[in-house]
């Protein structure tokens, strides 16, 4: 099964834009472990927005 390339740059865009990594490193991540970071950023994204 393949990746759609969308979805990975979606991926890779996000944390790079949020965390400042560059886009090999983030590339190096295994999957689960970069869909572990989008999850945590939008988890801090939405506590912000929220005022917590």
């Amino acid at each position: 099964m393949t990746y759609a390339a969308d979805r990975l740059h979606e991926e890779v865009a996000y944390v790079a834009y949020h965390f400042h990594w560059s886009w090999d490193s983030i590339l190096d991540l295994e999957h689960p472990d970069r869909l572990r970071y989008v999850a945590e950023i939008a988890r801090i994204n939405t506590r912000i927005s929220q005022g917590r």
